[in-house]
Formats: structure tokens, sequence, C-alpha cells
């Protein structure tokens, strides 16, 4: 087994060159005489010897001065080459000297000889050593195509080869200008011969090196790749690079937020600050994961105090050491409080809504895993339906300014628990914004966001990890997405509009087919899908089902009647709600039945509640048919989801 060059100590490298040197020196010096005058006309004498002492010691104590010595081969480079050059012209002018000096047999040409021998042997085997190890021909590196051949492009090949990881292979390149020529060494292929380098070069992983790309642009350039099944890598922002956060060879994953391939909408400050601004703020269920992106965006908004509200310890500590070292990264003097508490004990919340004097609560507390509350029916609607009365009432006697709930799709003509117990939380806020008191009730309802916990997104890709199989429930079903950081963005904009009562839906976009989203994943992480098409594919897809109360698909409007609102991406929804008398009944119907453990009572009680819940999936009729040619033409426009 070859020792890998950088392991070896630098007294004995330093040997090694200093030895290696000698004979260069020692072997350019004789080959000089051996071409001008031939083997026989060499005559050893103690001038020559004189000479090539001389030429021997001056090359040395050159190099040492000039701190050629002290350089590391392996960063051998044209400056390098030149700087040897240098002083080898003058140790072959010393040459020349000392011929005179010593009266030896010195002919013209031969300190020329010795110029060009000892610049091979020297300069040359340097730059030799150079090309070998960064080519790593003592460790094994992986094959990378970059796509990008500008000045980012160029960066990373100049910094992957200082590394022992990946092997630039070629550039992909969509400018014309650029294709079919070389750079660095590697030629610049189209993005439409992907087929041709994988033939030439088998898979390899592609990095991008577009570092402001656009997210339309992006999609795009994924759309192109992904069919292929190769990884897909991609280089910082050019903000993370520029202020020192990250270098340019720091590669990650190509994120959600990228892949969903919608324009990010600039915010309206005005909404984004009208109920955090100079206010006391608290955030429930702040360890989920709508609850750390709320209290992420919020303390950004200059809030006077973030209370943070779980019943999780470890999700509480969670979310307050990462802003903790947030607000210390940027000097904000922001005070967070971290306080347990569960939202169904009514006195607890009293005595935080009082003790800390709370303006705005976002309520983000709730059990949201359909089969996890199809089994757990009584902890689903003690904690989505009596929790959030408890804290509402709680609000209102505390007089706190603003209350805004986040709901859920699954909320519309629920065919599961969760989505029956989140669709009358709405119906209790509704009732209570009819009542006299002074706290305004908001409620924001949306589909799923990628990459929250228990999500498809990284159960998916913790099954392709693991070598599968991919598990999807049924190979039509669809879902909504949105990213994490943009549903919060909308939520805190949301909960600034309304006069109370209201029912705001976000733009979700266009719907995404399950089973495609599975194919890219794959394909996004180099691997292929074994299907009729692909037999010897490398992960197989299982269908286990449509789970109990899971529906195919999901609708965020219970009518068609939505409004626009200042918003683009917002609308409010015009929905039937109840008279308070009313929602008090059900309520009270509940609480006996679950103090009876009856929950077939429960269920039953959902049922007969005006929440339009119907348990029995095969009786679902579809608010709203979607053609399937319009469903094609959607998908096309459909995030390449990943990893």
């Amino acid at each position: 087994m070859v020792r890998r060059i950088d392991l070896i100590p630098g007294s004995i490298k330093l040997m090694i060159v200093l030895t290696y040197d000698l004979f260069a020196i020692c072997s350019a010096f004789f080959l000089s005489y051996f071409i001008r005058v031939g083997f026989e006309g060499i005559q050893i004498s103690w001038a020559l010897m004189a000479v090539f002492s001389t030429v021997a010691f001056s090359t040395f104590v050159l190099f040492h001065v000039f701190d050629m010595y002290n350089s590391i081969v392996r960063y051998f480079n044209a400056k390098a080459f030149l700087r040897v050059q240098s002083l080898l012209i003058v140790t072959t002018v010393i040459f020349y000297i000392s011929g005179y000096i010593f009266e030896a047999f010195v002919p013209r040409s031969v300190p020329i000889a010795f110029l060009v021998l000892s610049s091979v042997m020297i300069a040359g085997a340097r730059a030799l050593v150079s090309i070998i190890v960064d080519k790593k021909w003592f460790d094994e590196r992986e094959g990378v195509v970059i796509y990008g051949a500008s000045n980012a492009g160029r960066q990373l090949v100049h910094a992957l080869s200082l590394g022992n990881k990946y092997e630039p292979l070629a550039f992909i390149d969509e400018k014309k200008r650029y294709q079919g020529r070389t750079v660095l060494g590697l030629k610049i292929y189209p993005h439409f011969k992907v087929n041709q380098l994988i033939k030439k070069y088998g898979q390899f992983k592609v990095l991008i090196a577009i570092p402001q790309v656009d997210p339309i642009r992006l999609k795009q350039i994924v759309s192109s790749l992904e069919p292929h099944a190769l990884e897909l890598l991609i280089i910082p922002s050019m903000s993370d690079i520029v202020s020192g956060k990250r270098t340019i060879d720091e590669l990650r994953e190509v994120s959600v937020d990228e892949l969903l391939g919608r324009k990010t909408v600039e915010p309206i400050p005005e909404l984004l600050s009208a109920n955090i601004n100079d206010k006391i703020v608290m955030v429930s269920g702040a360890g989920g994961s709508i609850g750390k992106e709320l209290c992420r965006q919020i303390t950004q908004h200059n809030p006077r105090k973030l209370i943070l509200l779980d019943v999780s310890e470890a999700f509480l500590y969670e979310i307050h050491q990462e802003l903790t070292e947030i607000l210390s990264e940027t000097q904000n003097n922001l005070i967070v409080e971290p306080l347990i508490g569960n939202v169904q004990n009514g006195m607890l919340m009293k005595h935080i809504f009082h003790k800390y004097q709370v303006q705005t609560i976002y309520h983000a507390a709730a059990y949201k895993h359909v089969p996890m509350v199809e089994h757990n029916v009584i902890a689903g609607v003690t904690n989505n339906v009596l929790g959030t009365n408890e804290i509402a009432q709680a609000a209102i006697f505390c007089e706190v300014e603003t209350f805004v709930l986040i709901s859920t799709d699954k909320a519309v003509r629920p065919t599961n628990v969760m989505g029956a117990t989140k669709r009358l939380a709405e119906l209790i806020l509704q009732g209570l914004a009819k009542q006299e008191h002074s706290t305004r009730f908001v409620m924001v309802r949306f589909g799923n966001v990628l990459g929250s916990s228990g999500s498809v997104v990284p159960l998916f890709k913790k099954q392709i990890k693991k070598g599968g199989p991919i598990t999807i429930t049924h190979p039509d079903i669809i879902r909504y997405f949105m990213t994490i950081p943009e549903a919060a963005q909308l939520v805190l904009q949301a909960g600034a509009m309304g006069s109370g009562g209201d029912v705001f839906v976000l733009d979700m976009g266009n719907p995404v087919k399950i089973i495609d989203l599975a194919y890219k994943m794959t394909h996004l992480m180099g691997l292929t899908i074994q299907d009729e098409k692909n037999p010897d594919g490398d992960i197989a897809i299982q269908f286990s089902g449509l789970r109990p109360g899971e529906k195919l698909y999901e609708e965020l409007l219970i009518d068609d009647h939505a409004k626009k609102t200042l918003h683009k991406r917002i609308l409010s929804a015009n929905e039937r709600s109840l008279p308070w008398n009313e929602v008090t009944k059900i309520i009270s119907n509940l609480n006996e039945a679950m103090r009876e453990e009856d929950v077939p009572k429960i269920k039953q009680l959902l049922v007969d509640a005006p929440l339009g819940y119907q348990p029995n999936p095969s009786s679902i009729v579809k608010h709203k048919q979607i053609e399937e040619s319009a469903i094609e033409e959607r998908l096309e426009d459909v995030v390449y989801n990943a990893i």
C-alpha cells in the first residue's frame, strides 16, 4: 500500500528532496558534457570537480535563501516554476564564471545544456509530483461534473483541486460561446449532452456552480438533470461566500425551498410587523416545525419579548438554544422566555398571559399526524379542541390583542379525526369572535409543509438512504406543499388582516403527485426506481393502501367564494360559522363523552356536528373535480423535491 505523501514527516520529505536535487544537479552537469564531447571526451580533473562543487553548492544556497525547501511540492504552480527557473539561470551564470575562475574546460554549449537538463529534472519533477498528487493517484476521488463554467465554476475547480474528495471531469454550460471550449483542462459541454458524459464517465455527481440562481431557473436546471438519476449538489449563496460564512467548496444538497420553483413574493412589511413590533408575542407549540420557524421570523421584527410555550422540554430546549445563538451572533438583546406548559391548562394560560402581559398569540400547538390522532382520539380532541378553547378563553380573559390559529387543509370536509378537530377549533374561534371582548381571532389554513416532522419528504429521504422500499399509500394520491419559511411568513402577514373570526387560506401553488415526488427524490440522490420499465432499479416502491381517514385529494376551501386580500398569496375564505351557544353545546357533549372515555360516542359527536366530517373515505365526494389532463399539466410545474 502506497503511503500518502501528505502523511510523510517533513524531515524525511526534506531529505528526499535534497537527495534528489543533488542527483539532478550531478546528472545534468555530467550529461551536459556528455552531449557536447561524448563519454570519452570527459576528463575528470581537480578544476572540473571544483566547478561542479561550486555549481551544486550555489544551487543549494540559492534554493535555501529563496525558501524553495519550505515550499510544499504538491502546490507547485506556474509561479513556483518561474522561480525555480530564475534560480537555475543564476546557477548557469555561476557555471560560466566558475569555469574561468578555476580554468576548467567549459565549452559554451555545456552550461546551456545544463540549464535545460536541470530545469527538466528539478522544476519538471516538482511539477510532475504536483500533478500526480493533484490527480490524487494515491486516493480514489469521486468524479463530478460542474454545471456552470463562469467565474464561480472556475473557482470551484481550484478549490476542489486542493481537496481529496472530488475530481472535476467536465463543465456543463448553456452559453453557446463556452460550449466545445476547454477551461482549466476541462471541456465544456452543452446541457443536452448529459447522456454523452454518462457514457464517457459513468455515473457522477453534478455540482451546480451558480451562486445566485433564480428559483424558477434552478427548477429548470433540476428538471433537465433529474431524469438522468444524477446526484445534485449546489455551492453556497454568494452572500455567504463573501461574508466568509461558507467557502465555495462547502457543497450542500439542493434545498426544498429552491426546488419549489416558485418565485418568492415580497412580503408586505406593514403586515409582517403589525402584530410583532414592540409587542410581547407568544408562540404555543414553539418546538414544532411551524412553531420554530415562526419564532425565527418573529425575532427579526423587533418584538419587545418572545414567549416560547411547549409541552415538550426537549423541543423547547432546542428552539431556545437556537434562538439564543442567533440573537448572540446578531447582537440582539431580545428577551426570550422558554415556558413548559400545556394549552389544555386554562389556569396556567391565564397566569402566563397576565404575568407577561402577552399581546399576540400564534397558536401552533396541535396534534397533526392523521394516523396518530386516528388511533388516539381522546388525546386529539383534548389537545386540538379543548386545548384551543382553553387558551382562547384565557386570551379573552387577559385581553390579549390578537390570537392567530394555525389550521390545516384537512379541516375542509374532514375524513379523519385530526381534520375534524381542527375544523371544530376554527368554529370555536369563529364563535368567540362574535362575543363582546377585545381579542381579535384569526385563523390561517394551509396544506402540507415540506420538511416538517413526520412529513413525506424526510420519510422518503430516510427510506431511500436505507435502500428502500419507499412506501406510498396510493399511486394516485396528490398533496399541496409549501416550504416552512414561506408558510410562516404568510401566517405572520395573514394574522394582521381581518377584523375577527376571519379564515385565511394560503395559496399552495400546484398539487404534487406523491409517486412523482418519490421518483424525483430518488433520482436527485443518484439512484433509480425499480419498476416495469427498469426492473434492475435501485429502490422499490410499495403501495400500502390509504390509511384510516386519509384522502386522495386535499382541499383548502369549503366553498369557492374566497376573496382576494392585500397579499396575492393570501385569500379570505367565506365560510359558515356557528353561534357561540351551539359551539358550547358541542364542547359540553364532547366533555361528557371524554369523561366516559367513550371513543365511538366522541366520533359520533364529531360526525353530528356541522363540520362536514365523513369518516368513511369511500363516501367522500370530491368538491371540485380535477381533470386528468389538468393534473398532468400542473405536475410539469411541480417541485422536484429533495433531499
